[in-house]
């Protein structure tokens, strides 16, 4: 149940950075779930472990995180399109 829970939530904070930059993440809820996790990993090496704890993610690191994944994610695909 417990792993269930962390894809939910990390699903939630991939779809909140998405929105918080006005890009969507590509591949939809895999994509979310994703930058979710990633952007949690992302966020705890950076800023370290602080802030509320939901499914087993230091949730305001993991946000930032994602929100620095989706950036770095929509300039690489920005790019690529423009080379086409």
């Amino acid at each position: 149940m417990g792993f269930l829970w962390s894809l939910i939530i990390g699903g939630v904070i991939g779809w909140l950075a998405g929105l918080i930059m006005g890009r969507d993440v590509p591949g939809g809820v895999i994509g979310n779930i994703i930058a979710g996790f990633i952007g949690a990993w992302l966020g705890s090496l950076i800023l370290g472990n602080w802030g509320p704890v939901i499914g087993n993610f230091y949730f305001v690191p993991a946000l930032i995180g994602a929100i620095l994944l989706v950036f770095i994610v929509s300039l690489i695909m920005g790019s690529m399109q423009r080379n086409r």
